[in-house]
């Protein structure tokens, strides 16, 4: 191989792990893959950049533990554990969060699941102690970024048809 041709090639390289890297930058920043995709809003409201960075964040310090770095859930999600609870869903599409409204979603962060079906029993706590309104959803807004426009499109109707 000349040496012409191995410059080329590093360069080829470089330009692939750099596009690689600024991709990954913008899709963890919580943009949408598709440019066209409409913007990310919770209760009605656009959503910046730096909000959903904020998200992410909060998301990876209070959420990811047990609902995954990357919104997997944990393993047979729909299946009781010996103690009868469910263990924590996905907030990925592939999880059920999408079919709820933002009212319904903040409200099960704040106080718990217990504040919309009483008496049932979840591993998962009431964040309105330890999170603002203004970091909840935050939160949510990173988790909804994730979401295909046909996820978001459903979960913005049920949002619309909540309120």
């Amino acid at each position: 191989m000349t040496a012409w041709n191995r410059s080329r090639r590093a360069a080829s390289v470089v330009l692939a792990l750099g596009g690689a890297a600024a991709l990954g930058l913008l899709v963890g920043r919580g943009w949408a893959e598709n440019p066209s995709d409409p913007p990310v809003e919770v209760l009605g409201r656009a959503v910046d950049a730096d909000t959903l960075q904020l998200g992410q964040e909060l998301y990876a310090a209070h959420c990811a533990a047990c609902h995954g770095a990357n919104l997997e859930g944990q393993p047979d999600w729909t299946s009781p554990g010996p103690d009868g609870r469910l263990p924590a869903p996905p907030h990925d599409a592939s999880g059920h969060t999408w079919h709820h409204s933002d009212q319904d979603l903040l409200r099960i962060t704040r106080e718990g699941l217990a504040a919309l079906v009483p008496g049932y029993q979840s591993d998962m706590p009431a964040f309105g102690g330890l999170l603002s309104d203004t970091e909840t959803e935050a939160v949510l807004a990173y988790i909804k970024s994730t979401w295909p426009e046909r996820e978001r499109a459903y979960q913005a109707e049920a949002t619309r048809n909540s309120g």
